[in-house]
């Protein structure tokens, strides 16, 4: 039985045994009180029994019972079509959504009442799907992009070298390893990506501090080739997660802002706070003035702001660190990081130019 049909039938049997209980107090309160049988009374003349009223009541009584059954089912019928009516709609706006319309919202009008808070949940999840599937599916188009240069590149550099037999094949061999390396450095930085996306990982106590000192330790070395000072200042910052994300996320940041600090002369700040159930990392660095309405898109994924590294260079760091910076990830992924362990990250120009990055936490002791 639909839903529908199982309130008409409570309403009309709700209805019945509320008329049946009237009629039993009736019968208990009233006729119990008259004398079983008829008499005549001089002053008065006949007075009816029990056996008379019953008589004259069953009747009426049966009819007002058919009534009451009629009514019910009826009545119970409009008012549960009535009171369903929100969630006929919200049955429709789901099987939209099923057959893979995203972009429908139930908006449901009237009270704020059950239906209502449960419509205004479906439109927010809508929404959030329909905003992540479009992610998605931006995202995978510009990684096909992105893979199908490296591959297009070695296409063409074996044409060249099958069509030409002087050709030179240690250079080729150099370039076509060159090319495969930057190929696999997206992959792993595609994967690293999908795993703090996912939420696959176990999670551990960390101290942030100790993991900027190695981050800082790791990138000293392009650092001091590109004459930037790194300053590290901080304080114990204990989170819930895993430490080789979360190195990841440090190292993506800190190697951002070497990469695209001044040419000579800059400076990278790093320091670690922690505060009543959270601990925070902050991260800047000097550079050029970056316009503040392009900022907050540098954290998508293949987006570049001006003047960042260019998509050839190599910064030689280790596995991914190169193609993180180049293709434009390594702030996509490190605010994936902070998104999957609870936090935020957010990213602001500074005045003197440069990018002031700031990720927060959630700290051990608040995960427990």
């Amino acid at each position: 039985m639909s839903a529908r049909l199982k309130l008409t039938l409570s309403y009309a049997g709700f209805l019945v045994v509320a008329g049946a209980l009237l009629l039993a107090v009736v019968w208990a309160f009233l006729l119990r009180y008259v004398p079983p049988q008829a008499t005549v009374v001089s002053e008065i003349g006949f007075v009816p029994g029990r056996h008379d009223l019953v008589r004259a009541f069953a009747p009426r009584a049966a009819w007002t019972m058919l009534f009451l059954i009629v009514f019910g089912l009826l009545g119970g019928w409009i008012l549960a079509g009535r009171m369903l009516a929100p969630l006929a709609r919200i049955t429709r706006a789901t099987r939209r959504a099923a057959g893979g319309s995203l972009s429908h919202r139930i908006e449901l009008e009237g009270r704020q009442d059950e239906f209502r808070e449960l419509a205004d949940s479906f439109d927010s999840m809508l929404a959030r799907l329909e905003a992540m599937v479009a992610e998605q599916q931006r995202f995978a188009a510009n990684a096909s992009h992105e893979l199908r240069t490296p591959l297009a590149i070695t296409q063409t550099m074996l044409d060249v070298a099958r069509s030409d037999a002087s050709h030179d094949h240690d250079a080729l061999l150099a370039r076509l390893d060159s090319v495969n390396a930057r190929a696999i450095d997206l992959t792993e930085a595609l994967l690293v990506l999908s795993r703090a996306e996912q939420g696959a990982f176990d999670r551990e106590g960390v101290d942030l501090s100790l993991i900027a000192e190695e981050a800082v330790e790791l990138l000293l070395p392009l650092a001091e080739e590109r004459g930037i000072e790194i300053d590290l200042t901080g304080e114990l910052a204990t989170v819930s997660g895993s430490r080789s994300l979360l190195l990841q996320l440090v190292t993506n940041l800190l190697q951002n802002a070497i990469v695209h600090n001044l040419a000579t002369g800059g400076t990278v700040r790093l320091e670690t706070r922690a505060s009543p159930g959270a601990a925070e990392l902050a991260i800047e660095n000097t550079g050029e003035r970056l316009d503040p309405s392009t900022v907050a898109s540098l954290a998508e994924p293949f987006q570049r702001g001006a003047g960042r590294i260019r998509r050839d260079a190599r910064v030689g760091v280790g596995p991914g660190r190169g193609a993180e910076a180049g293709y434009g990830l390594g702030l996509a992924i490190a605010k994936s990081i902070a998104r999957a362990h609870g936090g935020t990250l957010r990213l602001a120009a500074r005045d003197g130019g440069g990018l002031a990055v700031s990720v927060k936490l959630p700290s051990g002791e608040a995960r427990r």
